[in-house]
């Protein structure tokens, strides 16, 4: 085969692994290292590896390549050595002496010395498989990486010789440019090895400026997930906790070890570039990363890539009997793909980016007006998450939403509609996928009503990319123009490349004029500093924004001369207004969130006050059962049990509208709509419940219907069952008895606060066909309380059991404990704020599935569709009863607004039968979640009813050990995946399904998909 110039084939082909026989390695670790034991193959690309496993322990057996010499070996046991003093806590294979005190002992096969070495076994498993990696996972590579990098910077002057002399210089990055050339020609799939080639060569170019001054030492070379072990950790997560396998430790650029790392995430399910970044900073806070490494760190991981490629395929070809090489094929290409899936100067914008290096800055870019007749008269349309503009879910309508807003800004007599550059379209969001939609503006559009001409800014030559696009290539950016009716003979460029249909033109000679769109004349126009064989997208996914912002610099300055914000600095830094000028969208709305908003929320925030998830998105936006962040990332929402309705609901923002326009005061004034919600809610309920307390919340609720049965018994004592949430005021507080939100609940309890068990029939002291027993106990309890002196006033159950992840009481359970409770003078009082509302779908009222009628009933959450309201719906001799206790009165409870809104909810769930939508889309989502249990042992079981669920996750279904780490890990993957979810229970191994009742079939689908994701490629 054709070689490198000057690169002996001994440097970086080291052939195929010796073929030793089995008695020959037991009679070896016999005779020279005193060892017995059985043998297992580990398979290896070009050493021989045993697992010997003894009485006393296992070892590693390692039979070198005839290529390693016997000091590169030594060498490598001295940095094992090394790194095991300066990091104890990390596992490493040190080296066992033989008989004759010797670590590198020698076996003769056909004539051939092979050098062996006994090393202790590493205990754990690689993560080499394409499972799902973790931030927190792939963060812990780039740590050890980091340390390993920092650990070996110790060598002295003779190992770093021996380590030059080191074979396995096919993994030396510096040879990478060379190992790819040489070997990709033997690639039998020529695509692919003109491919490989082609990025390798555009990455040698990157790298080349800094070959020779960056920082060198000896490197491991392969702190890779295939060459760090893990134990799984409490959330089932592998957490690495060591490294074996000095095979390829040799001098090299310290940034290689990074770059090895970060090239072995790419090929993990779900990754994508930006997949490194945990990797890239942990490294970076061990060992700091220099700009010059930062500049050539993603060149060298394609680099790295093209030789796992070429190397792999040629391995496959010398040795097709190695079933480790060939099963590599595929993980290998794909860490390709993904590596050559983005141009290096994005990543490495992106990489500084994520390590607080600040943005190439460049003066604004100026020339001869690009659009000489544009109007001064500009409207900039705000096309953010926090838009203004895209009213209801007119956003949905995506491109269409743009040209109709322009349309209609249009029609009102100005002269030009633009849009903003780096900004997070909502107009772009993508609802029920996985994947994250490109929303970022890489450029600026420009709507007209008539044409105009459309002039060079600068000298240069033209290509005619599509019928009506043309690039502008001279000495800066390259100008990317969509929309022109071009005025000069331009063939089409179809490959990007050729240049012979390229026409010179002179700065402000005429290109052509702007064409027409759908009735409008629309011009897209974008700046790019790539290489001219990178075309850029229009648009961005958010993770990568920030780097492509960085080679797509803002054109606004070539259509108008009104200031802009940097696009760059939005990522961190909000705009600053121009005080001489009056205020435009483009100015007074940042188009990218600020970093530091979570910070500035813990400094004026109560923390205790927590939010969902360890990285939260900043949510802006919510239309009907999906949440949009603040870079136009659309999520599913399964959780939000309060908006009942859906977010963004017209109905309801329009009704608030009128209200709050004509009056907002307080219930002592008289008015119709306090009344009007008052009669639907007694409407609803049984006759007897006849009387209505209008106040702003579950937890208002529930401490007043505490108070009612007080002031109605003349006594105080209050039954409770435990594992339930009903608020945080004193009296609501007081009888919720759920560790999850208070760890001391049960301990904390008043005197006057008495339990009964919770009546969990899956994984309480009566399951199953015996759940029936808690209601006896339950009545049992009551009436023991009564014999003490100490009659309930009350007993409070949610009927249905929701903190406990949406499960049915038994049947009969509310029957017979109202009766006991009823028999002692006692209230029944049903907490219907999580479950009423048609949740359950099959009824209205979570009391009705029970067949019993409650002397209270406290409403929330859903009544209200987010808005603060809540109510209490008794008899009317136990609402006047409450005169003894003086009189009750709730600011916003019952103001016109707000009976405004319970109306308008009460409209809109019937008019549009959301309580049979939770029956129907609940019942097929549950069925296709019992389904998934079928395949996943994790799923014990599914809870609820309607909208109403709990998936329970559990590590072993006989003893049902709760599932609690992984529920949290799973939660946060979900996030990932575009679907809000969070766990509930006091074990917090159950996900809450608690949808808005406007849920789709699809939307179902979605989340099923993605659960049945994370269950099957891990989280």
């Amino acid at each position: 085969m054709a070689l490198p110039s000057g690169l002996p084939v001994a440097d970086w082909l080291v052939g195929p692994m010796p073929a030793v026989g089995e008695a020959e390695v037991t009679e070896l670790l016999t005779e020279r290292f005193g060892v017995r034991g059985t043998l297992e193959d580990l398979g290896s690309q070009q050493d021989r590896n045993y697992r010997v496993r003894t009485t006393t322990g296992d070892y590693v057996l390692k039979i070198a390549n005839p290529a390693t010499s016997a000091d590169a070996l030594r060498t490598q046991c001295t940095a094992i050595g090394l790194l095991a003093d300066a990091l104890p806590g990390l596992r490493l294979p040190r080296a066992h002496q033989g008989v004759d005190g010797e670590t590198v002992q020698w076996l003769s096969v056909d004539g051939v010395e092979l050098a062996c070495r006994l090393l202790d076994y590493v205990p754990g498993e690689p993560v080499m498989d394409s499972r799902y990696l973790a931030p927190a996972v792939v963060a812990r590579l780039g740590e050890l990486a980091g340390r390993v990098a920092a650990g070996l910077a110790d060598l002295d002057a003779a190992e770093r010789e021996a380590a030059e002399d080191a074979p396995g210089r096919l993994w030396d990055l510096a040879q990478a440019p060379a190992v790819i050339e040489a070997l990709a020609p033997h690639l039998t799939d020529r695509a692919r090895a003109e491919r490989v080639t082609a990025a390798a060569r555009a990455a040698w170019a990157l790298v080349r400026p800094y070959a020779e001054t960056l920082p060198t030492q000896v490197i491991h070379g392969d702190v890779t997930d295939n060459n760090v072990v893990c134990e799984t950790g409490p959330d089932g997560r592998p957490m690495p906790v060591g490294v074996i396998d000095f095979g390829d430790l040799g001098t090299g650029w310290t940034v290689s070890e990074l770059a090895v790392a970060c090239t072995s995430v790419l090929h993990h399910h779900g990754a994508g570039p930006t997949s490194v970044l945990p990797a890239v900073r942990a490294f970076h806070e061990v060992r700091p990363l220099a700009d010059a490494e930062l500049a050539v760190l993603w060149p060298l991981i394609v680099l790295r890539a093209g030789v796992l490629v070429v190397s792999g395929r040629y391995d496959a070809l010398l040795d097709p009997d190695n079933a480790y090489a060939s099963a590599a094929l595929d993980r290998e290409w794909a860490m390709f793909e993904t590596a050559a899936s983005v141009p290096a100067e994005v990543m490495t914008a992106r990489l500084r980016h994520a390590l607080g290096r600040p943005a190439a800055r460049t003066a604004p870019v100026t020339g001869h007006p690009l659009l000489p007749g544009l109007s001064d008269d500009v409207r900039v349309l705000d096309l953010s998450a926090e838009s203004d503009d895209l009213h209801e879910g007119r956003w949905l309508e995506g491109q269409g939403a743009e040209h109709a807003l322009a349309v209609d800004v249009l029609a009102e007599g100005r002269g030009a509609v633009m849009t903003r550059h780096g900004e997070f379209r909502l107009t772009r969001t993508e609802v029920d996928t996985q994947d994250a939609a490109a929303t970022c503006a890489l450029g600026v559009e420009v709507f007209l009503a008539g044409p105009l001409e459309v002039r060079a800014p600068w000298a240069g030559t033209l290509v005619r990319r599509a019928a009506d696009g043309v690039s502008l290539h001279g000495d800066g950016p390259t100008l990317l123009l969509d929309g022109v009716n071009c005025a000069l003979p331009v063939g089409i460029d179809t490959d990007r490349e050729s240049t012979v249909d390229a026409v010179p033109v002179r700065a402000g000679e005429l290109l052509g004029t702007v064409a027409d769109r759908d009735g409008t004349h629309l011009l897209a126009v974008q700046l790019s500093t790539a290489p001219r064989d990178i075309h850029p997208p229009r648009f961005a996914e958010p993770e990568l924004a920030a780097g492509w912002i960085e080679v797509c610099p803002d054109p606004t300055s070539l259509l108008t001369h009104r200031p802009t914000p940097d696009p760059t600095s939005l990522l961190t830094h909000p705009p600053t207004p121009d005080p001489t000028l009056p205020p435009t969208p483009m100015q007074a709305q940042p188009s990218v969130p600020r970093d530091d908003l979570l910070d500035r929320r813990n400094r004026a925030f109560a923390t205790v006050q927590e939010h969902y998830f360890d990285a939260p998105p900043r949510i802006e936006r919510g239309w009907r059962h999906h949440l949009v962040d603040a870079q136009g990332r659309g999520y599913l929402d399964m959780l939000n049990n309060v908006t009942v309705l859906g977010h963004g609901h017209p109905a309801l923002s329009g009704a608030v509208h009128r209200q709050w326009q004509r009056l907002n005061t307080n219930s002592r004034f008289h008015y119709a709509s306090v009344v009007e919600l008052s009669e639907r809610l007694t409407a609803l309920l049984p006759a007897e419940l006849d009387t209505v307390f209008l106040v702003n919340s579950g937890s208002e609720a529930v401490d007043l219907a505490l108070r009612l049965a007080w002031a109605t018994t003349g006594r105080q004592d209050v039954v409770a069952v435990e594992e339930a949430y009903h608020g945080w005021t004193y009296a609501s507080d007081a009888v919720s008895t759920s560790v999850a939100d208070n760890p001391n609940a049960l301990a904390s309890r008043p005197p006057w606060v008495h339990t009964v068990a919770a009546p969990n029939s899956y994984r309480g002291s009566h399951r199953g066909a015996e759940a029936w027993r808690y209601g006896p106990e339950a009545a049992e309890r009551i009436r023991e309380l009564a014999g003490q002196g100490t009659p309930p006033a009350a007993f409070l159950c949610e009927p249905y059991y929701g903190n406990a992840g949406g499960m049915a009481l038994p049947d009969g359970y509310l029957e017979q404990v109202y009766e006991a409770t009823r028999a002692v003078g006692g209230l029944c009082v049903a907490d219907e704020v999580q479950v009423g509302y048609g949740r359950l779908g099959t009824h209205f009222w979570g009391f009705e599935q029970q067949g019993v009628v409650p002397d209270i009933v406290t409403v929330a959450k859903a009544m209200g569709n987010g808005h603060p309201l809540g109510a209490v719906i008794t008899r009317r001799e136990i609402a006047d009863a409450y005169r003894t206790q003086g009189y009750f009165f709730s600011s916003a409870g019952g103001s016109p607004v707000s009976s405004v809104v319970g109306l308008t909810v009460l409209d809109a769930l019937r008019d549009e039968d959301l309580q049979a939508n939770a029956r129907d889309v609940g019942g097929y989502l549950k069925e296709r979640l019992l389904q998934l249990g079928q395949r996943h042992p994790l799923i014990g079981t599914v809870h609820g009813s309607g909208l109403y669920l709990g998936v329970e996750f559990v590590r072993d279904r006989t003893t049902l050990e709760p599932a609690t780490e992984e529920t949290a890990a799973i939660c946060e993957r979900l996030r990932e995946l575009g679907v809000v979810m969070q766990p509930t229970s006091d074990r917090q191994c159950v996900l809450k399904i608690k949808p808005p009742l406007c849920l789709t079939r699809e939307s179902a689908d979605v989340f099923v998909a993605a659960l049945d994701d994370v269950l099957t490629h891990g989280w």
